[in-house]
């Protein structure tokens, strides 16, 4: 299946958010995206289609090129899209890998562009007779990646590519890159050493844990959260971070993990963390793992997330990612949700209450988080208790 137009509406949106004065010579790509009917990440539409491009940044703030056999124009790597491909930035990582043979382990997204291309570019393509193709237009989004380490093993896709090439920024090829990319601090490393896990499930439900309640102790205490944490010296990477995380603090591992984006957290003395986030698919039940830090963890869909004690910036996280990943699973599929019975007809209120006192035999008591819009004891622990 092609990349969905609602997660490329939703990368384009976000773009724009950053670039509003573009908005203009991206008109093309935006009525494209609202005419009913019409692929754009399929290269087999005419009218336009989307490609992906991945600028790699070197150590000395070089940017990789590769030289085009069937254009002969130096290029960032890129290409189309595939129905394989989980994300645009997905799709420019595996073009990165056929056409140089650098793996995605290799290379790290660059700060705050984790699902935002730093560029769209829209260009025209010359026809093709013996392809079949006639002339129409490239949708380009390019994503910023920094490589990882001084040593990469390259191997070129001799069909499409004659060489490659790690050019300064004023000597980059596309001047809406150059532009771009003139404005970066190339050469320092982003300074990120916290990461989080966005934990989804197919009913698009999201994970949360909440946190011990030791105010000044503890980041956010009393609050839902993402499982995640800081990194360690043994951390190779930032997804070692979490998947070590994972696991310390719920025995969870996921089979796979992607980056989606950074959470801005703010600390009650005003000073604010980067965290990197890192969403993965998991359909388990929350109850059944082996939780070594906080309280509880819990599915929530995005919709609920108003009754929760959460950082903006965490409800903002999940109900981005919720926009471009609707649920896989609805309707007679899912799992049934509890319905409320009706109160009878003529029920009047009462001032009679009831409390249920339940206690194990280890001692602990069952307690349940009120609703923060309750009329009694508002967003505490409190025994469970009905009229």
């Amino acid at each position: 299946m092609s990349l969905s137009h609602h997660h490329i509406r939703t990368t384009v949106g976000t773009y724009l958010a950053r670039h509003p004065h573009e908005r203009e010579q991206l008109s093309v790509l935006l009525d494209a995206l609202d005419r009913p009917g019409e692929d754009i990440a399929s290269r087999s539409t005419f009218t336009g289609h989307v490609t992906c491009g991945a600028i790699v940044v070197d150590q000395l703030g070089r940017i990789l090129h590769v030289l085009h056999v069937a254009s002969g124009k130096v290029l960032v790597p890129g290409g189309h899209t595939e129905p394989t491909d989980d994300s645009l930035a997905a799709a420019a990582l595996r073009e990165l890998h056929e056409e140089t043979g650098i793996p995605a382990r290799a290379v790290a997204p660059w700060l705050g562009y984790e699902t935002v291309p730093l560029v769209i570019d829209i260009h025209d393509i010359d026809a093709h007779p013996g392809k079949g193709e006639p002339a129409h237009q490239h949708f380009d989004l390019r994503f910023l990646f920094r490589l990882r380490t001084t040593e990469v093993s390259v191997v070129l896709q001799e069909e499409e590519v004659g060489g490659i090439e790690w050019r300064p920024v004023d000597r980059v090829t596309s001047p809406a890159l150059r532009e771009k990319l003139l404005k970066l601090p190339l050469r320092v490393e982003p300074e990120t050493a916290n990461a989080s896990a966005l934990i989804y499930n197919d009913r698009g439900e999201y994970l949360l844990h909440l946190r011990d309640y030791f105010p000044g102790q503890i980041w956010e205490p009393g609050m839902w959260s993402l499982l995640g944490g800081g990194r360690e010296p043994q951390d190779a990477t930032l997804e070692g971070t979490v998947r070590r995380e994972l696991a310390e603090e719920a025995g969870l591992d996921l089979a796979s993990l992607s980056p989606f984006g950074t959470e801005y957290a703010s600390h009650d003395d005003g000073t604010t963390v980067p965290i990197a986030v890192y969403a993965g698919r998991w359909n388990g039940d929350p109850r059944e793992l082996r939780l070594t830090e906080g309280v509880m963890l819990a599915w929530f869909a995005p919709d609920d997330l108003h009754r929760l004690r959460i950082a903006d910036t965490t409800s903002d996280l999940v109900r981005r990612h919720a926009a471009g990943h609707p649920p896989m699973r609805s309707g007679p599929e899912a799992e049934p949700e509890e319905q409320r019975l009706a109160s009878p007809h003529g029920t009047v209120p009462n001032i009679i209450g009831v409390h249920l006192y339940l206690e194990r035999p280890d001692g602990t008591v069952l307690l349940g988080l009120r609703h923060p819009d309750s009329a009694f004891a508002p967003s505490t622990w409190h025994a469970l208790a009905v009229h």
